[in-house]
């Protein structure tokens, strides 16, 4: 697993930044991706893929243990849709 500190460490490394700056700027992308999403926008980065807000209508489910139906309230999801350079390097 990465996370997002190892993430930080990297682009310091790479660009020379202090590990500060590096987190700094992967917050940064992650927020305006996260503004993006509220306001229903789609994000796209090239060569990554695309974030985009799916929205899912209320619809009836079953509890397992129960047997019994309830209702399931509408929800906004976040969908990402991997680019083919991705897809590609994944599928080597």
């Amino acid at each position: 697993m990465t996370t997002t500190n190892e993430i930080a460490d990297k682009i310091a490394s790479e660009h020379r930044l202090t590990k500060v700056q590096g987190k700094a700027i992967v917050e940064a992308v992650i927020a305006s991706i996260t503004e993006a999403a509220v306001a229903g926008n789609e994000t796209s980065l090239p060569g990554f893929g695309k974030f985009k807000v799916k929205e899912t209508p209320e619809r009836e489910a079953r509890n397992p243990a129960t047997g019994a139906t309830i209702k399931v309230a509408a929800a906004k999801k976040l969908a990402f849709t991997p680019a083919k350079a991705l897809k590609d390097a994944l599928n080597k």
